[in-house]
Order: C-alpha cells, then sequence, then structure tokens
C-alpha cells in the first residue's frame, strides 16, 4: 500500500516528481556507490581475476570448525552449515576487485532514482530455482518480506531504511526507501537472498532443521552427516553458469565439507591428505608447523596472499552490559595490563601488528590528529565524548617485549583506585567491595596461550580472570544472550563501510541477539556518528566521517586492540590450482579448480602428533 504521506501530496507535485524520476533514471548493468563509472563495461566477458578456461571436475575438501544443526543461515537459530551460501543466490554480485560495485545476477538490470529514493531490479525471465520453478517479482517480495519479519537482525538493521518492497510485475520489482540520504541502499539490496515462496509458504521459517532447502545457486545439497559433514555437488543445469559474472567460477564438480572439534586435529588431518585447504590464523604454525614431508615433498603448498581490504578491529571484548565495565577508566586500566609485545616476540614470530584502528589497514584509520572536517563533525559532539578525541593520537601501550610491565601496572592500578576500586585481602574489589572476577568466554583453543600472560598481569593486581572455554554450539548461544564479561571478539570493515555499522555501534542494535554490538554500546553521540557515515554523500566524506568515528571508538577504551597482518596465509593440495590474478579483495576460492592431470590425494590416517597452537 501506498504511504499515507504520498497520498496527502498535491497531485501535480506528484505527476511532477514522478516524470523527472522517468526522464532522469534509467536501467544500467551495474550500481556504484557514488554514481563513478563501474571498471566492467556492459557487454564485459569475464572480470580480470578469473580464468576463463578453467577446467570443471574434481572435489574441494574443505574442513570447518565444531558442528552445525541448521540449513537455514537466515534465521536467529541453530548454527548453519559452512558452505550453505553456495545454494542460493542474490539479486546482484559485488566483484572483488572493486571497493563496492554490483553486477547484475537474477537482476539482469538496476534502475535507481535520481533522488536515491528508490531503485528497480528488472529480473531475468531466465532465472529459475534449482527444482525447475522460475524466479519471480513475488519470490523477491516474498523474501524481503520474511527476512525482515522472522529472519536474523542483521537483515532488519541492513535493510531499516527500506518502507516497501513491490512487485510491479513478474520480472520487476521496486523498493521505496523511507528517506533518500542512504546512498548505499540500493547496493545492499542486491544482496538480498531470493528464497522461493512456493517451498518456504508451506513451511516454518522459524525452525532451524536439516530439511535440504530448495535454492538456485550454483551448487546444490546431496549428503549430510549431521554435525559432521556436508556434501555439495555443482548444478550442472545452474540457470546462471554462462553469465558473464559467473564465467570461470565453481570450477569444482563436489565441494565436501568435514567438521573437527580441534584445530590442532584438523591440521594433523590436513597433513594427512583428508582435505584440500587450510586458512591458517596461528603465526606459530606458520613459522614452524610446516616443516613436514607433505610439505616439503610438495604435496602441499603454502602461499601468503596479499589483502588489501581494511582489516578492521579484532579485540578483547568489554561487555559494557556488565557493571564493572561501565567505567571507561576500568576499560582503559585493563587495556594497559595486556603485553602485545612480549606477546608478538614470544607467540607470534613477529609476525604481526598491532591494531590501532577500527578501520586499520586503511585511509580510513584515524592516525593523525583531526582535521577541519573532522572537527566539523567532532565539534557538536563536544562533552559528550572523550576529550581526547580533539587533542590526542590515539595509540595503544607499547612495552619493551620483556615481559615486565610494571609502569603499565602503576598507571592502571591508579586508574582502578580513581573508579573507587580497591585491594582488600590481596584481592582487587569494586566500587560496591565486590571482589573482581572476569570470565572470558572462548571457543578456539589457540587463544587460551595468549589469554594465560595476561590472566598473570591481571593477576598481580588482586584480578581473577577465569578463561572458560565451550563448544561452538554453546559459545554461538551465549554470545547470543550476551552472557560474557569479556570475549574476543572482531568487526570487520569494508572499503565501503555503510549500514552494516549500525549493528556494531548503534543503541538499536544493543538489545537484539543477532546483532553484533557485542560492546554492548548505547550511546547517542555514537548513533549520530555512525548515522552520519552511513549517509556519507561523497568518498572524501566517508573517509572524514569514519575517522571521526574511529577517533570517539578508539578513546572509549571499549576493546582491547589485538593485532593484524596484511596477507591471507593459506596451505592447499598440489592438485588445487587457483589464477595467476588474485582479487584485491578476498582470496577468491570460489575461482580456484583441480588440475585435471594431477594425481588424486590419498588421505591417510593422521598422527597422534598435536600441534600446539
Amino acid at each position: 500500500m501506498m504511504p499515507l504521506r504520498t497520498w496527502l501530496k498535491p497531485l501535480a507535485a506528484l505527476l511532477l516528481a514522478s516524470a523527472t524520476c522517468v526522464a532522469l533514471a534509467a536501467p544500467q548493468h551495474a550500481l556504484t556507490l557514488y554514481d563513478e563509472p563501474p571498471k566492467y563495461p556492459a557487454d564485459f566477458k569475464h572480470v580480470d581475476y578469473v580464468n576463463p578456461d578453467a577446467p570443471k571436475g574434481g572435489t574441494f575438501r574443505k574442513s570447518s570448525m565444531g558442528s552445525f544443526d541448521s540449513l537455514n543461515p537466515f534465521i536467529n537459530k541453530g548454527v548453519p552449515a559452512d558452505g550453505i551460501e553456495m545454494t542460493f543466490d542474490t539479486l546482484t554480485r559485488q566483484t572483488l576487485d572493486e571497493p563496492f560495485t554490483a553486477y547484475g545476477l537474477i537482476a539482469q538490470k538496476m534502475e535507481k532514482a535520481p533522488d536515491n529514493s528508490w531503485v528497480r531490479f528488472y529480473l531475468r525471465p531466465e532465472a529459475k530455482f534449482n527444482d525447475g520453478h522460475p524466479i519471480r517479482a513475488d519470490d523477491v517480495v516474498f523474501s524481503f518480506d520474511t527476512l525482515m519479519n522472522s529472519g536474523s537482525p542483521l537483515f532488519k538493521g541492513y535493510f531499516s531504511d527500506v518502507d516497501q518492497a513491490i512487485a510491479e510485475n513478474p520480472l520487476q520489482v521496486k523498493f521505496t526507501f523511507k528517506q533518500n540520504k542512504n546512498r548505499e541502499l540500493p547496493l545492499i539490496l542486491g544482496q538480498l537472498p531470493v528464497l522461493p515462496k512456493h517451498w518456504w509458504e508451506s513451511r516454518d521459517f522459524n525452525k532451524g532443521n536439516l530439511e535440504i532447502p530448495v535454492g538456485s545457486g550454483p551448487y546444490t545439497i546431496t549428503d549430510i552427516k549431521p554435525g559432521r559433514s556436508i556434501r555439495y555437488e555443482r548444478n550442472k543445469d545452474y540457470w546462471g553458469k554462462d553469465l558473464p559474472i559467473n564465467k570461470g567460477l565453481y570450477n569444482f564438480d563436489a565441494i565436501t565439507v568435514d567438521y573437527f572439534r580441534d584445530n590442532s586435529v584438523a591440521f594433523e588431518a590436513l597433513k594427512a591428505g583428508q582435505f584440500d585447504y587450510w586458512y591458517e590464523i596461528s603465526a606459530k604454525n606458520w613459522a614452524s608447523g610446516y616443516n613436514v614431508p607433505a610439505f616439503t615433498q610438495g604435496r602441499l603448498i603454502k602461499e601468503e596472499i596479499r589483502n588489501h581490504n581494511p582489516t578492521g578491529m579484532q579485540g578483547f571484548v568489554f561487555n559494557l552490559r556488565k557493571p564493572m565495565f561501565q567505567d571507561a577508566r576500568v576499560r582503559e586500566a585493563l587495556s594497559l595490563l595486556f603485553d602485545f609485545e612480549w606477546a608478538n616476540k614470544q607467540l607470534f614470530s613477529g609476525a604481526y601488528s598491532r591494531t590501532g584502528s577500527y578501520f586499520e589497514n586503511s585511509e580510513m584509520a584515524a592516525k593523525e590528529l583531526p582535521n577541519a572536517q573532522e572537527l566539523a563533525i567532532l565539534e557538536p559532539l563536544r562533552g559528550q565524548i572523550p576529550d581526547k578525541v580533539f587533542t590526542d593520537v590515539f595509540k595503544p601501550t607499547v612495552t619493551d617485549g620483556s615481559g615486565m610491565i610494571r609502569d603499565q601496572q602503576r598507571r592502571a592500578y591508579q586508574l582502578l583506585l580513581d573508579a573507587g576500586w580497591s585491594i582488600v585481602d590481596d584481592k582487587m574489589v569494586d566500587a560496591q567491595g565486590k571482589p573482581v572476577k572476569i570470565e572470558f568466554l572462548l571457543a578456539q583453543s589457540e587463544f587460551e596461550r595468549i589469554l594465560l600472560p595476561y590472566k598473570r598481569n591481571l593477576s598481580d593486581l588482586g584480578i581473577d580472570l577465569q578463561i572458560r572455554r565451550v563448544d561452538p554450539s554453546q559459545y554461538l548461544n551465549r554470545l547470543r544472550s550476551r552472557d560474557f564479561d569479556m570475549i574476543v571478539g572482531s568487526f570487520p570493515q569494508s572499503n565501503s563501510p555503510g549500514s552494516e555499522q549500525r549493528e556494531y555501534w548503534e543503541s538499536q542494535s544493543y538489545d537484539k541477539p543477532g546483532s553484533r554490538n557485542f560492546i554492548g554500546l548505547k550511546d547517542p553521540a555514537i548513533d549520530r556518528l555512525t548515522e552520519e557515515l552511513i549517509h556519507a554523500d561523497s568518498r572524501q566524506s566517508l573517509i572524514d566521517h569514519a575517522r571521526a568515528l574511529d577517533r570517539v571508538l578508539q578513546w572509549g577504551f571499549y576493546v582491547i586492540p589485538n593485532w593484524h597482518i596484511k596477507t591471507w596465509r593459506v596451505a592447499y593440495s598440489n592438485n588445487i590450482g587457483h589464477p595467476a590474478v588474485t582479487p584485491l579483495y578476498d582470496i577468491g576460492i570460489d575461482t580456484w579448480w583441480a588440475k585435471p592431470d594431477a594425481e588424486p590425494i590419498t588421505p591417510t590416517t593422521p598422527t597422534s602428533e598435536s600441534l600446539e597452537p
């Protein structure tokens, strides 16, 4: 139904506005954030980072951690199977060598209003679900309404500025917006997964189970061992296999995912030839864990691939919903007690750099004093944000790497005294006289060896840090219910940050169980900065607003910054090939293939040896 405010407009003005939009808007094959020309023209044959003649065939064997109990990744229940995204298509696809450009997938062309008040998608007549049912505008509208009403809170945050979805005809769907300042909205609507209305309308969308869903993507599920493994096979009748945007992708006939409870066991299985690909997160492993026959004899290859993405922020996250963390002086004090330089030297073989920005490894990181444009953004918030935002550049504390951090401990102790904490009978008590106990919730065993030295540093000040490791399912449930004191959390960033920032920082995501507002932020000043970033009308404005937001988050001491590396570290079987050109912003696994002339890998039984994380 058309909104009431539209009907109240004078008819002449409404007709004039409609005529103007018709005259200026035109369908196009790609959408860009600031209407700059896309890299690839309308008649492009394939993207630059694929091998258009890549051979089809073979099996790609992957691993995953933990378990799974759901084939519905769109709801806030259960643990979805790894790889399930390969079974459905979206309206558009983003290329991996442009900051943010969307090319048609299910949608053949897109058209947006000159004033950014709506976007229209023209669907491909040949698009169909893998049961042969054609994809039509009703499916798009059904998908949007279902995800907004019953899906994960992520969708509500992403699409909160959408007023309604309208099926104008079977091959045409229009989204109207509540306001026209969100330049990113037409592009992120292209990321909408299109679900089959005819299949879902007779089922409970909120029920997570292992019933194989009907999708439209290049792969279909052919075998499931609940919680242990899942097998996907390439759909040889995939409707979109000949599209230029898909050329050179989806080359494996089958992809299998086997689940492991522990990374150390999984790494041994890799060396034994039980799967083909490994993304390394352990600097110690990368430095010393690959001197084994599987690598020295060339059966497995290790490679570092340059990462041009912002690395974002990974850190030890404070849950501000807990009273003990609501004083910034407490958070700053606890941050002083993490000795990164010692950890990097002793545990990481010097492989990492300390993270200092929420937009690290990008031009959006606040690394200098604010310029005039940033000050204009920040000045109206003076008194609501930390004073040091205006006067100081944030830098995490640097130690000498010896493991002796007496200066940091003295500064931390004074901050805790200023916050009303004190030591009683060799135990730290908070302002209410309650002994301080902090539970650090973990799902990955690798972090235990990193947290133990931190635990000792806290213990020197009488603070009891309890490291609690749980299985992935329990971890996810506790994360959703915000049942934690501290966690290792990450806030990934793209080169064009936008609506996803609401899920990280805004008050509206505070109570959403599935949001990434792990910190528990509920701050009007941060809400304003986030909205202004989303509504930036140029690239330079986006950079200025990101830096302004970055400064406020930095000086809030909401996380203890961890570390980053500017490469992806991967290992893979020598019977797997990948293009010579790697995409700028992704590893590009979908572009890899099985070498047709290579001998298949014969798995052996893993040794009982378990590498130390």
